[in-house]
């Protein structure tokens, strides 16, 4: 099993940028995929952005595409997700996933079984 807790969110201006991290307990953090999901208010948990195992390969939401860079350091057993040129729709609950047995880049939120408790971002015009 794996716990996860994410930090980094707050509230920013439009065109700001925040970092979030997605901090994992346990020593084979390594083995699993993660994925950053968001949910705004009275809308669907979306998926943002997902990166694999080894960090190699990245997976992106065309509405955060060259914004957004996902990134881990399975050293630190730490996801990041970096939002640059943020805009108010972009304001959400942002959750990170995480599961052993998902492939990568998966982007269903009832794929992955780990999640964190997430943490609020707000964009404001």
């Amino acid at each position: 099993q794996v716990q996860l807790v994410e930090s980094g969110g707050g509230s920013v201006q439009a065109g700001g940028s925040l970092r979030l991290s997605c901090a994992a307990s346990g020593r084979t953090f390594s083995s699993y995929a993660t994925a950053w999901f968001r949910q705004a208010p009275g809308k669907e948990r979306e998926f943002v952005a997902a990166i694999s195992r080894r960090g190699r390969t990245t997976y992106y939401a065309d509405s955060v595409k060259g914004r957004f860079t996902i990134s881990r350091d399975n050293a630190k057993n730490t996801v990041y997700l970096q939002m640059s040129n943020l805009k108010p729709e972009d304001t959400a609950v942002y959750y990170c996933a995480a599961d052993d047995k998902v492939q990568a880049g998966t982007m269903v939120a009832n794929a992955y079984d780990y999640w964190g408790q997430g943490t609020q971002v707000t964009v404001s015009s």
